[in-house]
């Protein structure tokens, strides 16, 4: 009969090693069917003697687990009430019918791997270590993965570090079983169906036409243009983030208060936990479970980084998009798209509505890293070092397992998931992994949008995370960032003309063949306690002060001396507004005088500056009212249905200096 994946792969066991953890497997499988109604049955303990000695360490037995309907849910493994007992029979009897075969004396069964009836094996990934350990590890996984037809079993693991492995193995397996959610064909249907699929591939396009026009040499593709489209719609129009949600009868704060228990209906979505956000007014409890399912999600459109990444990248699946989920040790996950125009892999956080920004979380949040795991559906990869500037300290914080077993365990379930697939497929990803891990060793520095701490989120959520720099609590001033100085073409038509779109977070340099950078901070001088705020209800979009801080500051530098040029005139057009006693003060720098000016939206002119060879344009935001005072502060506040009005220009004419 046909057998499952994990089957196949359990019967690469020694014949007394499988009978035994058949025996076990059928046990388990035996006591659901048998009792039903039975709690204890359906629940597996990870930390139970029988599981991490008998089971765990044997190929396949914790795959075929999964395959029988079993998932993660922290400290044990569960078999849910709405899992298949059809599917649990299915693999229930393939590995009966091997046990049998073998007891009565027959030769095993030689299982193909073309048995995909039943859902596909779990897994682990690929490791390195430090930028040269970085190196060699790749280096062995690249070519054991490339080499070998047979999974490579895992090096003898030291008694103190089973239970660290157990638990690591467990949730990497889940993760890997996970991303197979996210090609299911009908749960792409429905994502596609809340996707303005035809507007954001159409505004794509013609920001790639726009970029071949200004860069006849231009090396993008129409992904990369519709993964930004998509990140933005996502983040601006689609999810919302929860701190903790209104309570449910007088919609007043609530405070994360004890667990609750979950219900049939959350378990049957994946949310083994439910947070439990109390009003002190009403006493009344308004239950937040934590979907795990992203079909759930396209319903609720909510939550923290867990549900944002996981619904954006099933997103990013139903656009035939190639993506992968990537999860943080450190307690963080986003996504990676991968770029065939670039031949890369592209980091994309919905939250931050963040794109090729790796370094952002080491050095904007200042996590400290250890293990970041890529997990798409062929395949699993240790993409630690992308994120990193910093390898010797990251290597430093790797002892939650052995390099060499994480390695081996990884290849191994690597090859095991490869099985099905042609030799074109697998040599692709073969080299895909040979482009990163020329990547990974390569040297690093971060980028001005990779300096900033974290957005999403409350102020006291992140600080208390450890994700804010000094600048987002106001005790500190970020570091020199972006200068505009002239491109060719600007100096040609003695031009630099600049606008800056809030809705669309976009700037556009006007005179250099319209090109487009993204992202409210990419341009910015200097930055101090500030942070850019959409509200998804009133659907409008603003720079404000961050929580807590009493003063912010922006500024934008402008630099014509290295292009040798002057300043002939200058125009200026902001958009600020204040509420109760809040305060904007907007002034102009350029040597040793300083200019105030109206931040009224009005084209303003200063001739004063002729003859200057920089300047630089300063935002302070102070004053407010009680906890929103921060609000009441704000810069190029704009409709997010605005998307063609500028929030901020300026013109600069130039003379030869």
């Amino acid at each position: 009969m046909a057998v499952s994946p994990a089957v196949t792969t359990l019967c690469e066991n020694p014949n007394e090693v499988f009978l035994d953890v058949a025996k076990l497997l059928l046990t388990y499988a035996d006591n659901i069917l048998r009792y039903p109604n039975e709690e204890k049955y359906r629940s597996i303990r990870i930390g139970n003697p029988t599981f991490s000695t008998k089971l765990l360490p044997i190929k396949g037995a914790v795959e075929c687990l999964f395959e029988m309907g079993f998932e993660e849910a922290e400290t044990h493994l569960v078999f849910s009430k709405s899992a298949s007992v059809e599917q649990l029979k299915l693999v229930r009897e393939s590995i009966a019918a091997e046990r049998d075969q073998r007891l009565c004396g027959g030769q095993p069964v030689q299982p193909t791997a073309q048995a995909a009836s039943v859902s596909a094996s779990a897994s682990s990934s690929s490791s390195s270590s430090s930028s040269a350990s970085a190196s060699a590890s790749t280096s062995a996984s690249v070519s054991s993965a490339a080499a070998s037809s047979q999974p490579v079993s895992p090096p003898p693991l030291q008694p103190s570090s089973l239970e660290d492995s157990m638990s690591f193995f467990v949730t990497l397996q889940s993760n890997f079983q996970h991303v197979l959610l996210y090609e299911n064909p009908e749960l792409q249907r429905k994502a596609r169906s809340h996707i303005p699929h035809q507007k954001l591939s159409s505004a794509a396009e013609l920001k790639l036409k726009e970029a071949k026009e200004a860069d006849p040499e231009c090396k993008l593709g129409i992904e990369d243009f519709l993964v930004l489209e998509l990140l933005r719609w996502f983040k601006q129009d689609f999810f919302s983030w929860v701190d903790c949600l209104p309570c449910s009868s007088c919609k007043g704060p609530t405070q994360n208060a004890s667990s609750l228990s979950p219900s049939t209906d959350d378990v049957r979505w994946g949310a083994q936990r439910v947070e439990n956000h109390y009003c002190q007014s009403c006493r009344l409890s308004t239950r937040f479970p934590r979907y795990n399912n992203p079909e759930k999600l396209l319903e609720t459109r909510r939550g923290r980084c867990g549900e944002w990444a996981n619904c954006f990248t099933l997103c990013c699946r139903a656009l035939g998009l190639e993506a992968r989920y990537i999860w943080d040790s450190t307690d963080h996950v986003w996504t990676e798209v991968y770029s065939v125009a670039q031949r890369r892999w592209l980091h994309c956080d919905s939250c931050e509505n963040g794109c090729d920004k790796p370094l952002l979380y080491e050095v904007g949040w200042g996590k400290k890293l250890a293990y970041v795991l890529a997990f798409s559906k062929d395949q699993v990869v240790d993409v630690t070092w992308r994120y990193s500037c910093k390898h010797p300290e990251v290597l430093s914080r790797r002892t939650r397992v052995q390099e060499a077993w994480l390695l081996h365990t990884i290849n191994g379930l690597n090859t095991r998931r490869q099985q099905a697939l042609t030799p074109a497929r697998k040599k692709e990803l073969t080299e895909r992994l040979l482009v990163e891990l020329v990547e990974f060793i390569s040297p690093k520095k971060p980028k001005p949008g990779e300096l900033g701490g974290r957005n999403s989120g409350s102020l006291a959520w992140r600080m208390a995370r450890g994700e804010t720099r000094k600048a987002d609590t106001g005790t500190s001033t970020q570091a020199a960032g972006y200068v505009f100085t002239p491109t060719e073409k600007e100096k040609s038509d003695r031009l630099l003309h600049v606008r800056y779109n809030a809705a669309k977070d976009q700037y556009c340099r006007v005179s250099n063949n319209s090109e487009f950078i993204p992202s409210w901070d990419q341009c910015v001088w200097r930055k101090e306690s500030v942070f850019r705020k959409v509200e998804n209800d009133w659907q409008m979009v603003y720079i404000a002060r961050t929580e807590g801080s009493s003063m912010g500051k922006i500024s934008w530098k402008f630099d014509f001396a290295p292009a040798g040029m002057k300043i002939k005139s200058v125009s200026i057009m902001a958009s600020s507004q204040t509420f109760h006693s809040g305060k904007v003060c907007w002034h102009l720098q350029a040597g040793q005088i300083t200019t105030e000016f109206s931040g009224d939206g009005k084209m303003q002119s200063f001739q004063s500056l002729s003859g200057s060879s920089e300047f630089i344009v300063v935002a302070g935001l102070s004053g407010g009212e009680e906890e929103t005072s921060w609000q009441h502060s704000q810069l190029f506040r704009q409709s997010l249905k605005e998307t063609e009005e500028s929030s901020f220009e300026i013109l600069v004419h130039l003379d030869d200096a």
